[in-house]
């Protein structure tokens, strides 16, 4: 938590760039800060410093990551970041164990979450609302239950495979 807050305050701390010329350089920009915001970049460039070197490189990768996105992409991921202040302390635990979980699962798992939300995006209210429900019985299901399920539906997949 600790280092993505860390990497989303370095990624803040550079203004939204639209076409400058090639004098404004990083010295210009920063005698341009006040000084309290001089404070506060010297403190996150010191935090950033104190980090392991391997810590570093990630975080420097995920800039130039950022800095290579198209703007539409820059100001949806600032959207995105907005959003996610706005939230309250609760909500934001809750959506980074969520995250958390989907970190731990295989590509091909991600993959198929990403196609199944997309899905879901995709339908009309009332396919949501029968996707919902679906969803909300699954989850009512004991353990052997959806292992039951699962298994019905291999078999159909591989008789109409046949």
């Amino acid at each position: 938590m600790r280092i993505w807050a860390l990497t989303a305050l370095l990624l803040c701390a550079v203004p939204a760039r639209t076409q400058t010329d090639d004098s404004d350089d990083a010295a210009a920009r920063f005698d341009r800060m006040s000084e309290q915001e001089k404070a506060q970049l010297r403190e996150r460039l010191r935090q950033f410093k104190a980090l392991p070197l391997d810590e570093q490189a990630r975080i420097q990768a995920n800039i130039a990551r950022w800095r290579a996105l198209p703007p539409e992409e820059k100001a949806r991921v600032r959207q995105n970041l907005g959003a996610f202040q706005r939230l309250s302390p609760d909500e934001r635990q809750r959506l980074l164990g969520q995250w958390r979980e989907f970190q731990k699962l295989t590509p091909e798992q991600r993959q198929d979450l990403r196609q199944r939300m997309g899905e879901y995006l995709r339908a009309n209210p009332e396919r949501r609302r029968q996707m919902m429900e679906n969803l909300r019985e699954w989850r009512s299901m004991s353990r052997e239950q959806r292992e039951l399920m699962r298994q019905r539906l291999r078999e159909l997949r591989e008789r109409r495979g046949k």
